[in-house]
């Protein structure tokens, strides 16, 4: 019987078995579904399937595969969330259109998580990414383009409240993501810039009476690109991006969430 007053000790495990475990998940051999997703991916990837193709019935593709027909639905599926493969019931099972705005969807689902430094590492890949969009949408940006930046510009300047600049906001981006003639940046921009943040940015700036700042910053950039001067737009949007990481940095540093 143990003494009175004398405290239990908590059933704790030892943090070298928790540390064990874990590696041993990080170890563990590849699963027979993951199997299957290599497979169907190395036909894809080799140009065995292409863009659209229908796949073989699932009997025939798991014998030709050396798969489980458990095994390859599993891995249907998978790839169906991703969206690689597309099942149509009644139809059969074919490869989506590939396209980087459709294989990137889980991007701009995950980027809504990521808290904290994290939120502060996604942040400068996207410091990285809008100045190189920039310096790409300064030498490509054609007429209908220009025409569509200067309006989003206008709505920024003319918005009333935060809801109104975060779309004016959105939409500025867009144009210029969508002028650097990149579709794998386009979308990758896309996913990343999570609207729940930006509207956390400005409400950020509205309370630092820093609207005014963060307008200028955008008509920098847009006469930058009205030029078409590549590094003096990088440039531009280096600096703006980098003063919302810095709003952002002072958030995490002051335990606000990011």
């Amino acid at each position: 019987m143990e003494a009175r007053g004398q405290m239990k000790a908590p059933n704790v495990r030892p943090l070298a078995e928790t540390g064990n475990r874990r590696k041993r998940r990080s170890d563990r051999a590849p699963s027979v579904t993951d199997d299957a997703i290599d497979k169907i991916r190395e036909r894809i990837v080799s140009g065995a399937w292409g863009a659209g193709d229908r796949l073989p019935k699932e009997s025939e593709l798991a014998a030709e595969l050396g798969l489980s027909r458990n095994s390859l639905r599993e891995a249907v599926r998978a790839l169906s969330q991703l969206r690689v493969l597309e099942v149509r019931q009644g139809d059969g099972t074919y490869v989506s259109s590939l396209e980087p705005d459709l294989l990137l969807e889980s991007t701009g689902f995950v980027s809504h998580l990521l808290l904290g430094e994290t939120a502060v590492a996604l942040y400068e890949v996207r410091r990285i990414l809008e100045a190189a969009a920039a310096a790409l949408a300064a030498a490509r940006i054609d007429p209908e383009g220009k025409k569509a930046l200067g309006s989003s510009l206008d709505r920024m300047r003319d918005a009333q409240t935060v809801e109104e600049l975060v779309e004016a906001d959105v939409a500025f981006h867009a144009v210029i993501a969508r002028a650097a003639g990149n579709p794998v940046l386009t979308s990758l921009l896309a996913s990343l810039s999570t609207r729940m943040l930006r509207v956390r940015l400005w409400h950020g700036r509205a309370a630092d009476d820093a609207l005014d700042v963060t307008r200028e910053e955008h008509r920098r950039i847009y006469e930058a690109i009205m030029e078409g001067d590549p590094e003096l737009a990088r440039a531009a949007a280096t600096a703006h991006i980098a003063s919302g990481e810095r709003w952002l940095r002072r958030q995490v540093a002051t335990g606000a969430s990011a």
